[in-house]
């Protein structure tokens, strides 16, 4: 569930700023209108806003096949979520699957409200848990652009929203294992962004390195449709982030504002690092450095005060950018589109900032507890944050090998040679663009 809980301290935190949600659970019209906006802002997040941010930046080869990995994860998500990803998820307290009560959405009519979200109809809940895990899945197709099979990605999204996902949503948001043991992640640093990113490394090491990788020009195609799918990203982030306080309240503000210092703090630190390091700043390091900032505030946003928000997205700034230069090169995976040095490393970096920073913010409400609380109750935090660093790693690793290996020796996760040199969009789909 989208929601604080652990600490003492957080648990007051959430007590003064979410007061509505305590109250009997009703549907509220202010409520219902703001989480349908924030439902088609982030399914914008996919489509179109992801699929032309990475189109943007892979060869003209290979635009169309790229695009088509946003769309098929859209469709097939959709579905398969309405069928049980949701239901798993969220219809009951196991500790790492929920129940089928709620398959094909049943039982779930005009009245229906989920004990996560008390204020919004509960078909609604679920229409907007179904945009996360659309571009989660989407998310990872990025990693190893130029060079996967187009049914092996598609069954890659049926069998790994299921093996992967579904449990760790259910483990962090729907009430399981995680979520007992104390873990705060309010709009998906684990269950999203360290998630795909660490998917997208180990797809990386299976399926091996783009012919030429490091010898060839592997320059972005249009870095225009990059930075339009940036824009569309950064304002979907508000339905995103902001959405996830499930209801038009001041955490939902908080929430946004904070998003938004981040992005433009992640944008100036890796423009600023380039400057130095390069002599010029580039405008796919403004991009990418503005997604870095958005990916890591992620999980604290809701929790946090604006000025964390700064801070947060300048640290992912810098460190994202390490990771996706040097350190990238020292381990020596050709992660296409910087899936895990963006999205993966982000997400760790904003899981564990959620611990450091989330009960800071109680210094401005009446109740808070002193210094000594509020330093304890970050320590405290910060482990247990690692601790769902860590198990959001451990499975996901385990989950995507086995997902990954079952395609290899079934389907076959690689394109020919032939193919790849060919270009995904002829030989996949017979389209191509032309000049």
């Amino acid at each position: 569930m989208k929601r604080l809980v652990g600490t003492a301290a957080a648990a007051t935190m959430l007590a003064t700023t979410a007061a509505h949600a305590q109250e009997t659970m009703k549907i509220d019209p202010a409520d219902t209108g703001f989480m349908i906006i924030a439902t088609g802002l982030v399914l914008l997040m996919t489509l179109p806003g992801l699929a032309l941010f990475y189109c943007g930046m892979v060869r003209k080869k290979n635009v169309l096949a790229t695009m088509a990995q946003s769309a098929a994860a859209t469709a097939i998500v959709s579905i398969l979520w309405f069928v049980a990803g949701y239901s798993l998820t969220f219809a009951g307290e196991g500790s790492i699957f929920g129940s089928f009560d709620r398959i094909f959405f049943a039982g779930i009519g005009l009245e229906s409200i989920n004990p996560a979200a008390k204020t919004i109809p509960e078909l609604l809940f679920a229409a907007y848990q179904m945009t996360f895990a659309v571009i989660t899945c989407a998310l990872v197709g990025g990693a190893v652009a130029d060079r996967m099979k187009f049914s092996a990605f598609c069954w890659f999204c049926v069998l790994w929203l299921f093996v992967v996902y579904v449990p760790l949503a259910h483990m962090v948001w729907g009430g399981g294992w995680l979520a007992s043991l104390g873990v705060i992640d309010f709009a998906g640093g684990t269950v999203v962004h360290i998630n795909a990113g660490v998917a997208g490394l180990v797809a990386c090491y299976m399926i091996g390195s783009r012919q030429g990788w490091g010898r060839e020009n592997m320059s972005p195609f249009d870095l225009t449709l990059a930075v339009v799918g940036t824009g569309l990203l950064w304002v979907g982030w508000f339905g995103f982030n902001g959405g996830s306080a499930l209801g038009a309240g001041s955490r939902a503000v908080f929430a946004i504002v904070a998003t938004h210092l981040a992005a433009c703090a992640g944008a100036i630190a890796w423009s600023a690092l380039e400057w130095i390091e390069r002599g010029k700043p580039s405008v796919l390091g403004v991009i990418s450095g503005a997604i870095a900032g958005l990916g890591t505030i992620t999980p604290a946003s809701g929790f946090v005060l604006p000025w964390h928000g700064l801070i947060i997205g300048a640290v992912a700034g810098i460190v994202c950018f390490y990771f996706c230069t040097a350190i990238k090169t020292r381990l020596k995976y050709d992660d296409s589109l910087d899936v895990f040095g963006v999205h993966g490393v982000g997400g760790i970096l904003g899981t564990l900032a959620a611990g450091v920073f989330a009960t800071a913010a109680l210094s401005a409400a009446p109740d808070a507890p002193g210094v000594a609380g509020l330093l304890e109750g970050n320590v405290r935090q910060l482990g247990i944050q690692a601790i769902g660093v860590i198990v959001t790693i451990i499975w996901c690793v385990i989950g995507t090998a086995i997902v990954l290996k079952a395609l290899d020796l079934t389907i076959g996760l690689r394109v020919s040679a032939d193919q790849e040199r060919e270009g995904l969009d002829l030989s996949m789909h017979g389209e191509a663009i032309h000049p």
